[in-house]
């Protein structure tokens, strides 16, 4: 592995937690959330699979990262509010209008 690969996967080490805080707090200002759906929400949110629909997972995080290590908590969540959570709020519309949601109230 490559030094800028390591260095890659520091930042993206960082930015996952950084996501992974964000999505707590974001999800717990949801009144649509009920309270069984959240840990699957927080799955949904950080999983690779919707990091897949922003670009690649590793490199999504490194962004959060890095953007955390040079410019604080507060930038890394305004930059997840503004890039991450519309395409989130949009996948989570179509699969509750596809019927494909899984139902997760408890």
């Amino acid at each position: 592995m490559s030094f800028e690969e390591d260095r890659k996967r520091e930042k993206a080490w960082i930015g996952d937690a950084v996501l992974a805080l964000f999505a707590r707090e974001w999800i717990l200002k949801q009144d649509d959330i009920a309270i069984g759906e959240r840990a699957a929400q927080f799955k949904d949110m950080t999983s690779n699979q919707f990091l897949s629909a922003l670009g690649q997972p590793t490199q999504m995080e490194a962004e959060i990262g890095l953007i955390y290590q040079e410019r604080g908590l507060q930038a890394a969540f305004d930059y997840i509010e503004a890039k991450f959570i519309p395409v989130f709020i949009k996948q989570r519309r179509n699969r509750k209008r596809s019927g494909s949601w899984r139902n997760r109230n408890p």
